[in-house]
């Protein structure tokens, strides 16, 4: 019988950020056990205590809206951003309204070609998570930014040759305006899924007109509403920006903001189990065409 050292060597170093690659499946784990100690803050109603209000560690001065370096990064190199959507504390991403929603989706714009622009970069992803269950540790509206260097093979299928377009989801359309669509996913693991695409094809934020960016923020606006709506609560989501990625063999990329939820009825999430996570397939109790049926009433 063989011992197993179970605690390492004493001698090694533990990363406190690294990443590690199955050998067997292929998937990129990120170890950041450095993130441990980052504040956590989900469910504070004082501004007094808030890094993010204005006044606050974070944001010392007024600001619409702002970025900055994470203090507790999962990657090194400068490479993780916080975004604050608003100073208004209790505030909401959709309640910001159009206007505030555009001012955010400029910031996005801009960090990502910054981000971008550097030669150890090759991806950058905008995302937000809302809600203490889902895992958002501070409750100020925020999202954060991840630039990595490499492209993300989840990322790399959306946005290669033969990648996504709204055409896969265009029958589950509920909503939409002159530039952009709404739709739910024909085959979503989670009960609640979105995607919002410009109609035309576009690779990147930067790339969307001023009618554009306004498109997609009213659209952003509207969407994340009806969510809440559904179960007349304010629903906790991950929302994401897939984006062409900034190294070659991506030119037919084409811009879309996922939103999913675990919720499949108020309060209620459904938890990913063991045959899922063991097989690598999902069930969802949630009917696509009746989500989008359902989200299509929920308009003004």
């Amino acid at each position: 019988m063989h011992d197993l050292n179970l605690t390492g060597d004493k001698n090694d170093a533990v990363p406190e950020r690294e990443p590690r690659v199955d050998p067997v499946l292929g998937t990129t784990v990120h170890i950041v056990g450095a993130r441990q100690a980052r504040p956590n803050l989900p469910d504070n109603r004082s501004t007094s205590d808030c890094p993010f209000c204005v006044g606050g560690l974070e944001a010392p001065e007024p600001y619409d809206t702002r970025w900055f370096v994470n203090r507790w990064p999962a990657m090194d190199g400068d490479r993780c951003e916080v975004i604050l959507h608003s100073p208004e504390h209790d505030a909401s991403f959709a309640s910001l309204g159009v206007d505030g929603v555009a001012r955010v989706i400029d910031l996005w714009a801009e960090r990502t070609e910054a981000l971008g622009a550097r030669p150890d970069v090759d991806f950058v992803l905008v995302f937000e998570n809302r809600g203490a269950s889902i895992g958002a540790t501070i409750s100020h509206p925020h999202g954060q930014i991840y630039a990595y260097d490499h492209v993300p093979a989840r990322s790399a299928r959306l946005m290669g040759p033969n990648g996504w377009t709204p055409t896969a989801d265009d029958r589950l359309a509920f909503a939409g305006n002159d530039t952009m669509v709404a739709a739910v996913p024909h085959a979503p693991v989670y009960p609640v899924a979105v995607t919002i695409a410009p109609r035309e094809r576009v690779g990147r934020l930067a790339e969307l007109d001023a009618r554009g960016r306004r498109d997609l923020a009213d659209m952003l606006a509207d969407v994340l509403t009806r969510l809440d709506r559904l179960h007349d609560a304010a629903i906790p989501y991950m929302l994401w920006v897939n984006q062409r990625p900034f190294s070659s063999g991506f030119d037919d990329a084409w811009l879309n903001v996922e939103i999913v939820s675990p919720w499949r009825a108020a309060n209620l999430p459904r938890y990913i189990a063991a045959a899922e996570v063991g097989a690598g397939e999902f069930f969802n109790p949630v009917v696509p065409e009746e989500l989008a049926a359902r989200l299509a009433d929920l308009g003004d």
